[in-house]
């Protein structure tokens, strides 16, 4: 039986403490239990899973395959054998709990958004900058890019094979809100959701964007909508305080555009991420409901035989595919969890910073910022600020990206 490489200084199994078990803290949990029996990764522990209602996280421990519980994050955090937290939280307490744990001496991956507000956003940021000198790391957790399909269309950018990006089209449509009957719950709240489709799904876009074109979005011209006011509450009809839906205009320094919409009350839609980008001697495609396909196109083929076509994304040679089944045997959702774990362990034994860090979410909660601005201001395009971390920040998007070229 093979030995998994100890990685704290006791020699001891890395200990991990995750803090929240709805819908992401299933989704990691199952991550957490599959990852080293698909990759090879330091041997860590599903030590504790918390949680504020203590009969619900006890339940939760035992399906989701922790060893403890526990109702005090404040305690976990000062435990000498716990060394990396995952926050799956709503995103009102993402700055408090990840600043706290990095200030501990934890590794810590955070759901995204980042946070909240642009303000929380930089808090973190910072902090992580801190805690990184100190061989602390701190990951957001934009599983996208660790879809097979998506990974390979950055690398088909990075290699130039569409030449200069010119345009792009991201979309992100779900339908969980479409009947106006649908009750109140956290993510309809700004005070506890910060925004709606903005935070929970043009996040992802945004991400999407600045990862596959290798630059951070400069400008934006958007409007929001809340088509459904109020919804039912536990003391009758309550205010909707957050958006239904999201359209953007985006710009870019080299020159491209990009159109952004998102909404979770389009009606059919269940979870359609659907991203499309065009350059100048080549194109491709790609659609969250049909995971294992990227559909490309090569422009610098004669026009008589040129067109898109369709890679399945399940070959060994293709991005974290070599891991899993023989080709042909798709993968799913969930392993892009799977993968976000695999890259956050082996960054936390080499000791090196994983991708997507705070720096990027905070460059993302800079676009939604300006997004809100310019909604609020009848559609004025507005500058996105830049980072204080600016330049690490575009050395993360351009490590393997392609920059257009002067023509």
């Amino acid at each position: 039986m093979t030995t998994r490489r100890m990685t704290t200084r006791q020699g001891r199994p890395l200990g991990v403490a995750m803090i929240g078990y709805a819908f992401m803290g299933r989704a990691h949990s199952n991550a957490w239990r599959q990852v080293a029996a698909t990759f090879d990764v330091p041997a860590f522990e599903q030590r504790v899973i918390v949680g504020r209602d203590a009969d619900r996280v006890a339940a939760a421990a035992d399906q989701l395959g922790w060893s403890e519980w526990a109702t005090d994050w404040r305690a976990v955090l000062e435990r000498d054998d716990i060394d990396i937290v995952d926050i799956c939280t709503p995103g009102d307490l993402h700055a408090e709990i990840a600043t706290a744990a990095l200030a501990a001496g934890k590794h810590v991956l955070v759901e995204k958004p980042l946070a909240n507000t642009l303000a929380e956003a930089q808090q973190m940021a910072d902090a992580a900058a801190v805690a990184e000198r100190a061989g602390i790391l701190s990951m957001v957790g934009f599983n996208y890019r660790r879809v097979p399909a998506l990974a390979l269309a950055r690398r088909l950018v990075s290699e130039g094979r569409l030449g200069d990006i010119r345009q792009a089209r991201v979309s992100y449509l779900q339908d969980w809100l479409t009947d106006a009957e649908s009750p109140m719950t956290w993510r309809l709240r700004r005070e506890t959701a910060g925004s709606g489709a903005l935070g929970d799904l043009a996040s992802h876009a945004v991400d999407q964007l600045q990862f596959l074109l290798g630059e951070p979005v400069t400008s934006v011209s958007a409007t929001t909508m809340t088509f459904v006011p109020t919804r039912p509450g536990p003391e009758g009809l309550e205010a909707v305080t957050v958006d239904d839906a999201v359209w953007a205009t985006l710009g870019f320094g080299s020159g491209a555009m990009a159109s952004l919409e998102v909404s979770r009350v389009a009606t059919g839609q269940k979870n359609a991420l659907s991203v499309e980008l065009y350059g100048s001697t080549g194109a491709l495609r790609f659609e969250l409901e049909q995971i294992n396909e990227l559909w490309f196109l090569d422009a610098t083929e004669p026009i008589e035989t040129q067109g898109f076509r369709r890679i399945l994304v399940t070959e060994p040679e293709h991005p974290y595919v070599d891991a899993w089944w023989p080709q042909g045997h798709v993968l799913g959702w969930e392993h892009s969890f799977v993968h976000e774990l695999r890259d956050l362990l082996a960054g936390v034994a080499a000791g090196t910073p994983v991708s997507p860090t705070f720096a990027e979410g905070l460059a993302v909660q800079r676009v939604l910022d300006a997004i809100v601005t310019s909604a609020e201001e009848q559609s004025r395009r507005v500058e996105v600020e830049p980072s204080a971390s600016a330049s690490a920040t575009t050395d993360d998007f351009s490590d393997s990206a392609h920059h257009r070229t002067a023509s």
